[in-house]
């Protein structure tokens, strides 16, 4: 009775592929949805299915795949074992692989290759882009698989992890590789299309990107070392100011837990403008600040903002959010017992704190600084706002790029210095953390009091996050403040002009109407994010997991794949997916499709980042516990490990979220007049001019976003360890 059982996932994936190969449309059709194509996969035609494709249409290779299903049914019907293994390896990779070697050989004018129509000959019949038929068909044979991997003894025997590491393995070289390296790959070519290594090290090593002016007393340097020290900067500000609210939001006074943790998240759910516009209307030459100075101490007003100090500060503001999502977590998971143990041992509180409660945050500082790092050096919008003559890389891609010189080649060149540079503090943090133990969250009962913070680190807390959250909200009552008024600068009446602009709404012939010129792109935001920010927390935390409680071979590069994504400029993965999925085999350009997984791939690492601290605090004795008792390792993950995981959910969910509501860099060459975003929207309006407008948008968006995370975190709920309440903070 065990072998059926055993074997009803494999049943279940061959009957899945079957039915896709019958009732599915095989390629996807322009401007035509899968559901509406499902009438015609009967009939000849581009709706079809993959049967009639194969056997009426002149594409006999998508008999391939079904050939594959046939020799998965074969091993499924015999007992469990390396022989099954081998036929479901040789069934699904086989099939798998004969599907992607037809479609990057045959596209959309025959052979994708000149070589091969010079091998073989004009191909008379061509494809199209893959469609949902073939996408579940191609997904089975390479679950089938991994099931064999599996069952030759590979991960453990476990179908499910070995299903999970091949399949995210798969899905981070699809979207993050496959794209990125296409892009990069034009750094190795000249400017007549051909390979030379010389072309790389003409762009790459220059004295614009690695000159040492500023170290010969000049006056700059180049933009590699400019962009490393603000890196730098940035990370270890981030880190130390997120650690800081996170301890006071978890162990400081309860009157302060409910507007810090509100105001903390305030720079992650505002569009990048907003940030820039609040910090030049108060350093700016013209702003509060200079104005003050020169009015109360006769200082002549100057550009001293713009540069290093006005970057640096918008990115103080817009990562360290970030970090205190990941602190956050990390903070409430470690155990009252190992500091009660401490104190009992009369160890006073500032002791503890230092020699227990600070090395056990090792996981998530070394993991938001890395975030931070990475954060830092591909964001391009705070440098182009308030950079100044400060240039960096990013800065230097973007214009690269969107310029008149149109240099792909140079760009991607420079993204491969980015590369590096997050490659490097990749491999200092998993040396600084190695092989460390940090679990603190085990299955033991475990009702302490967490202990109040010393009062010489309490005090540093008020005297640094407070202010820090002050200021928050100075600039944001200023950035804010431009959509209400006529004209800023000119004109402070105060109207509600540009909300009804953007949002009016009137009553037609037909019932309500949205009048507003900003609804339709508002909708278009909120269906793409809403669709993007499970996905992207769900395959975050599933990374997560098989980084933390797995071995595999190749498990660095896979964690590095991950971290990928945000190691690019934005403008760069934004170009890379039209340079990849333009044409065949995934033909997703103009769709939102290509949206959602932009925003995935893009904010997937701080899921990974925020999950993997929070693995390390778990013990593994839950998940061993939960599979002695028979449970699969699907149900640990989802009745044992997951609940322990929100704090992690919780980040995962609302940064992908918000970053897919606010971001720019990543999806402006992706937009259509179809899928218009609120980012674009908001820059149109800049470009024309009309700050109100602009603002009035970002106020609504704010407020929707407020809401979507009060949503987030009803829904997911707190983590309950059986824990009393944090005791107030008295005097050592």
């Amino acid at each position: 009775m065990r072998a059926p059982r055993s074997n009803a996932a494999a049943w279940s994936c061959i009957a899945i592929g079957l039915v896709a190969y019958g009732l599915l449309p095989w390629y996807a059709i322009q401007d035509t949805s899968w559901w509406q194509a499902l009438p015609g996969i009967w009939r000849e035609g581009d709706a079809a299915n993959g049967l009639i494709q194969a056997a009426k249409q002149g594409r006999p290779w998508l008999f391939a795949g079904l050939s594959g299903l046939v020799l998965c049914m074969v091993g499924a019907s015999r007992a469990p074992g390396r022989a099954q293994g081998r036929w479901w390896l040789a069934g699904g990779g086989l099939g798998a692989l004969a599907l992607a070697v037809s479609g990057l050989a045959i596209g959309a004018r025959g052979w994708s290759f000149a070589a091969l129509n010079t091998l073989f000959g004009e191909l008379q019949v061509n494809q199209f882009g893959i469609g949902i038929g073939g996408i579940v068909v191609f997904s089975m044979l390479v679950v089938l698989a991994a099931f064999g991997l599996a069952r030759l003894g590979f991960f453990r025997g476990d179908l499910f992890v070995s299903a999970a590491v091949v399949g995210c393995g798969l899905v981070l070289l699809m979207f993050i590789g496959w794209p990125v390296g296409k892009a990069l790959s034009a750094a190795f070519f000249d400017e007549d299309g051909h390979a030379s290594l010389a072309a790389f090290g003409a762009r790459v090593f220059t004295e614009r990107i690695w000159g040492l002016g500023c170290v010969a007393g000049g006056t700059s340097c180049g933009v590699a070392w400019n962009t490393l020290l603000l890196a730098l900067l940035t990370a270890a500000g981030t880190t130390f100011l997120g650690t800081l609210i996170a301890l006071m939001a978890e162990r400081g006074a309860r009157r302060w837990q409910g507007p810090l943790k509100v105001v903390a998240l305030l720079p992650i759910i505002t569009p990048p403008f907003v940030v820039g516009l609040g910090l030049i209307l108060l350093f700016g030459r013209a702003g509060v600040v200079n104005q003050a100075l020169e009015t109360w101490f006769g200082i002549p007003a100057t550009r001293w903002f713009y540069g290093l100090p006005g970057i640096l500060t918008a990115q103080l503001f817009a990562f360290t959010p970030i970090a205190f999502m990941i602190m956050r977590g990390v903070v409430q998971g470690i155990a009252p017992s190992l500091e009660e143990a401490a104190l009992m041992l009369r160890a006073d509180r500032w002791h503890t704190f230092r020699t227990v409660t600070l090395p056990l945050l090792k996981p998530g500082l070394a993991n938001a600084f890395l975030v931070g790092f990475i954060e830092s050096i591909a964001d391009f919008g705070n440098p182009v706002v308030v950079g100044g003559q400060y240039s960096v890389l990013s800065t230097d891609i973007f214009f690269a790029i969107v310029g008149a010189q149109y240099d792909q080649g140079r760009a991607a060149s420079l993204a491969w210095v980015l590369t590096l540079f997050a490659l490097l503090v990749f491999a200092v943090q998993r040396g600084l953390l190695g092989r460390q133990n940090f679990t603190t969250v085990s299955g033991k009962g475990d009702a302490g009091v967490p202990m109040p913070l010393p009062t010489g680190v309490l005090r540093t807390v008020q005297c640094v996050a407070l202010p820090w959250i002050g200021f928050t909200v100075v600039v944001y009552l200023f950035a804010f403040a431009g959509g209400f008024v006529q004209t800023w600068g000119r004109d402070y009446t105060l109207t509600l002009q540009h909300f009804r602009t953007a949002f009016s709404l009137e009553w037609g012939q037909f019932g309500l109407v949205w009048a507003g010129t900003a609804w339709n792109s508002l909708w278009t935001t909120l269906k793409l994010a809403g669709l993007s920010a499970p996905l992207t927390a769900a395959l975050g935390l599933l990374i997560a997991w098989l980084l933390a409680r797995n071995e595999f071979k190749g498990q660095g590069a896979f964690e590095f794949a991950a971290l990928l994504a945000f190691a690019i400029p934005g403008t760069v993965l934004g170009v890379s997916y039209i340079l990849a999925f333009n044409v065949p085999p995934l033909e997703l350009t103009g769709t939102g499709l290509v949206i959602v997984l932009c925003f995935m791939f893009r904010n997937l690492p701080v899921g990974v980042r925020a999950g993997t601290a929070a693995f390390k605090q778990l013990d593994r004795s839950l998940d061993e516990a939960s599979l002695m008792l028979r449970a699969s390792t699907a149900q640990t993950l989802l009745h044992v490990v997951l609940p322990l995981l929100k704090p992690a959910l919780v980040a995962a969910l609302v940064y992908s979220f918000v970053r897919a509501m606010t971001t720019v860099s990543a999806v402006i060459f992706l937009v259509t007049a179809e899928n218009e975003l609120a980012t674009t929207y908001i820059i149109g309006r800049v470009g024309n001019g009309d700050y109100g407008v602009a603002l009035a948008y970002c106020t609504v968006l704010i407020v929707l976003m407020s809401l979507a995370i009060a949503l987030i975190q009803l829904l997911v709920g707190e983590r309950r360890l059986g824990r009393r309440k944090v005791a107030q903070p008295v005097a050592a």
